[in-house]
């Protein structure tokens, strides 16, 4: 089939079938979700026909400019996050608290928060991390190629303690001021998760590459590593400096930043995607406030990524995607839900939460999102995990997603959480 026909047939099934498809649904699930489940009902079924020519080589570029300006709009969202805790938020009640100097009081909120934060991304990583090499690894076709034992463990372990930071902002957008408190907490903890993921992912491709790849180090690679830092530096002083240009000058500075660091990261033997993150987070605070942000997000994941995460769940092997796997990436469900509800219950982001309150924003926390798939991606192009692991880890994204609105329902059952909750856009 000629290029031109095969990319409209790859849109018509991945974008146009799945906006379709979360449209009937009535936006009860996260619309990334869809174009994945589709490519995996096509790659278990081997139900399209090889002369569609599906998936294409163009929609292929495209699904990739698309899930690059998710990672980069990601890394927007991590600086700008309206979420952020407060000592309001924070304080408690009781003449003891309101007799303490809000200095003291904001620094109790600020390291409470840090535990809790840190909490729920360590308790899963270890719980998953010891599962995997315990009992996951050994099961058929699970060894990783470039990760034996440990390494392809902690792997594993990474995927299971992401938590989604645009679904739970789109989550807070679609909810307005109900259980803002909840929601907004839960996205202050994902944007410090958030950051944390990426910086592990980096550390692990690098500690995968066993530094072998210092021994060949050029001056392209000196430049690699100063011009992500140097456009970082640029960042923070222009921030502080209170720099404001013209709206058009941020917009071509977006390019800029998005170009060379996704180059860096990709010139560093790294990922282009953790390139483009950090593109996103040196970009100056007040200068995201001034860009469409919803709106940016909203044309990559609906007009482009859907090709990215359609392919990603149709080229996984349909020998992979048996109930063998099902069962694990349940197994795997049960694991994350119940440490990152454990680490938000054994310490609380803020001592005037209820338990009940806590198991919400745990329940919030659980959601996966497109950024396992994204980070299940980047370690299996680099031998990290197998496609029998590939296949499970995204079956357990698409799972915890589906399940955060219910279960935050669940949780917070009465008058106030039957009001539905949706998803704009994630």
């Amino acid at each position: 089939m000629q290029p031109i026909l095969a990319a409209l047939a790859d849109a018509l099934i991945f974008i146009a079938l799945s906006w379709g498809i979360w449209r009937a649904l009535g936006r009860s699930i996260p619309l990334a979700v869809v174009p994945i489940v589709i490519g995996l009902v096509l790659a278990a079924t081997g139900s399209l026909p090889a002369g569609l020519g599906v998936p294409s080589k163009i929609g292929d570029q495209i699904g990739w400019i698309g899930v690059l300006l998710l990672a980069f709009t990601a890394g927007l969202e991590t600086r700008h996050s309206p979420a952020t805790p407060t000592p309001e938020l924070d304080s408690r009640s009781g003449s003891e608290s309101a007799s303490e100097p809000p200095h003291r009081r904001s620094a109790l909120s600020l390291s409470r928060f840090t535990l809790s934060a840190a909490l729920a991304l360590v308790l899963p990583f270890v719980v998953g991390t010891v599962a995997a090499y315990w009992h996951f690894i050994g099961l058929p076709g699970w060894a990783a190629p470039r990760a034996p034992g440990w390494l392809g463990a902690v792997a594993i372990g990474l995927c299971v303690a992401v938590s989604a930071l645009p679904v739970l902002i789109g989550i807070v957008r679609e909810l307005g001021s109900l259980h803002r408190p909840l929601t907004q907490t839960a996205v202050a903890i994902a944007v410090v998760d958030d950051a944390v993921l990426w910086i592990g992912l980096a550390a692990l491709l690098l500690l995968a590459d066993g530094g072998a790849g210092l021994a060949g180090w050029s001056g392209l690679d000196g430049v690699a590593i100063a011009l992500p830092l140097l456009l970082g530096a640029l960042g923070v002083m222009a921030e502080r400096r209170g720099v404001a240009p013209p709206v058009a000058l941020v917009w071509l500075a977006l390019p800029v930043a998005l170009a060379a660091c996704a180059w860096a990261s990709s010139q560093l033997g790294l990922h282009a995607l953790l390139g483009a993150y950090f593109a996103g987070a040196i970009i100056p605070p007040s200068w995201t406030r001034r860009l469409p942000l919803q709106g940016m997000g909203q044309f990559a994941l609906i007009g482009l990524a859907p090709l990215f995460f359609g392919h990603s769940g149709l080229r996984i092997d349909g020998d992979a995607l048996g109930w063998a796997s099902l069962q694990a990436a349940f197994a795997l469900l049960a694991l994350s839900v119940l440490a990152k509800l454990a680490a938000l219950v054994l310490c609380p982001p803020s001592p005037r939460f209820s338990r009940r309150q806590a198991l919400a924003i745990g329940a919030l926390l659980q959601c996966k999102g497109l950024m396992e798939i994204v980070a299940a991606t980047i370690l299996r192009d680099k031998g990290l995990l197998s496609e029998y692991a590939f296949a499970a880890l995204v079956t357990l994204a698409v799972l915890s997603t589906v399940l955060t609105g219910p279960l935050f329902r669940l949780i917070l059952r009465g008058r106030a959480a039957e009001r539905r909750v949706g998803y704009e856009y994630s």
